[in-house]
């Protein structure tokens, strides 16, 4: 069995041919999808700014072979996207991945001297 490692991946994209019924219901839940709704979660976490609403993005965790690595993490997540977005309505383009592996970050830590 190959390893697995945990990505963290931030879908960015920007709206196109949003309906009226769309826009609308975007304005209405503007607030639950701002800052304090930005969570990283397999099904994908959508913010988005209502003035002007024009761009967004998505917060994945995608859990994957290593040997397939970022790249494939990326297109993972990027899938859950567009069919997140496509189920609810919403017209979009230009996705662009950025992907984090949690598990080769590397986290620097203060030593006891400097606290």
């Amino acid at each position: 069995m190959s390893e697995q490692h945990t990505y963290r991946v931030i879908v960015r994209g920007t709206w196109e041919g949003l309906t009226e019924e769309a826009r609308s219901r975007l304005l209405a839940e503007a607030a639950d999808h701002g800052m304090a709704s930005m969570r990283f979660t397999e099904e994908g976490s959508l913010s988005y700014e209502p003035a002007p609403l024009k761009h967004f993005s998505m917060r994945f965790v995608v859990v994957s072979d290593a040997a397939d690595g970022e790249e494939m993490a990326g297109a993972i997540a990027e899938d859950r996207a567009e069919t997140a977005l496509r189920a609810l309505g919403y017209g979009f383009r230009d996705l662009r991945p950025a992907v984090t592996d949690l598990d080769t970050m590397k986290v620097n830590r203060k030593s006891r001297s400097r606290r």
